[in-house]
């Protein structure tokens, strides 16, 4: 049968503090702001628009706070459907431009070794998985030595071929364990 501890951490000697000390002090708590609320205060909520000063509300009051908060306040219908389409914009100026996309994926997603095995599988550089394994398939079977006996260089391409497929498989497999960012 286990027996709880109720020694403190650093018991024994030599006392690594003095002996009036208890090693607990106090914690400062920031209560909410909220006029007559005793809860902890450790939601931050602005004071206006665009300013640094914050409230700090516990959860119940900040959920309130933000039910009625206006973003737009102190602005005209102009000046807020400017802020308003400012804000939205899409993402849609930084897509790769299509006259540079011989130079490759341009989001460095591929290895040297994965360009040049896609490279000699005769894909391009964003291929999904299913069309080079079916390109695999079909150079593979094109060069395979059981079909070929005897033909040297078509052992040697059936290598060559085997090889980057390796390659993309592994490649593959390390995108697919690995967790999005």
């Amino acid at each position: 049968m286990a027996r709880s501890s109720s020694r403190s951490a650093d018991w024994g000697f030599p006392r690594w503090r003095g002996y009036g000390e208890s090693g607990f002090e106090a914690v400062t708590v920031r209560l909410c702001d909220r006029h007559g609320c005793e809860e902890k205060g450790d939601c931050p909520a602005p004071k206006s628009p665009n300013s640094p000063e914050r409230w700090y509300f516990c959860q119940v009051h900040a959920g309130e706070y933000n039910r009625g908060w206006n973003y737009f306040e102190g602005l005209t219908a102009e000046e807020a459907a400017e802020r308003e389409r400012a804000e939205t914009q899409t993402a849609d100026g930084y897509t790769e431009s299509k006259h540079n996309s011989w130079a490759g994926p341009g989001d460095g997603s591929r290895s040297r070794d994965e360009m040049r095995a896609l490279d000699l599988l005769g894909l391009e550089p964003d291929v999904e998985f299913a069309a080079v394994k079916l390109a695999w398939r079909k150079l593979a079977k094109d060069s395979h030595p059981d079909l070929r006996p005897g033909d040297a260089e078509a052992a040697r391409r059936f290598r060559e071929v085997q090889a980057a497929y390796d390659v993309l498989r592994v490649a593959e497999e390390m995108r697919e364990w690995k967790p999005a960012v």
